[in-house]
């Protein structure tokens, strides 16, 4: 297994253009970050996983007003699995209209596609709500 840096840069590259895409409402673009047939889980918001791209626009589209009007993604943590598949771990931090925010945790799983490309075929939103993932609560 040889990820290479370029591989690398790629993968957290691809992470940050899906904010800007949701962003700007470039919804039809969304091929250029996930693969058709996306896993995409928001089990920690109740609405279960979406599966495929159509769904993806649909769940976007139907959420309306209630979309964060800026997505921004950090800390990128990238772990070769296999060839042409790897794993990634990143912060994100959501701006709603009202200029509240939260944070949630990306793990996604990217796959080689195509001529070199990298596409996230598996993608896990998880909510933050407690510091420290709870330790230390009580």
């Amino acid at each position: 297994m040889t990820l290479t840096l370029e591989d690398r840069l790629d993968v957290t590259e691809l992470i940050a253009l899906h904010g800007h895409l949701v962003d700007a409402g470039q919804l039809d673009r969304l091929d250029e970050v996930f693969t058709a047939d996306v896993r995409y889980d928001l089990s920690d918001f109740g609405q279960g996983e979406v599966t495929g791209l159509a769904a993806l626009r649909e769940a976007a589209l139907a959420l309306g007003a209630g979309n964060p009007v800026a997505h921004h993604v950090t800390n990128v943590v990238v772990e070769e699995l296999a060839v042409g598949r790897v794993r990634a771990c990143s912060k994100g931090l959501a701006v709603m209209a009202n200029g509240s925010c939260g944070s949630v945790t990306y793990e996604d799983d990217v796959v080689r596609v195509g001529s070199g490309g990298w596409r996230i075929s598996h993608r896990r939103v998880r909510a933050r709500r407690v510091p420290l993932d709870g330790l230390g609560q009580g």
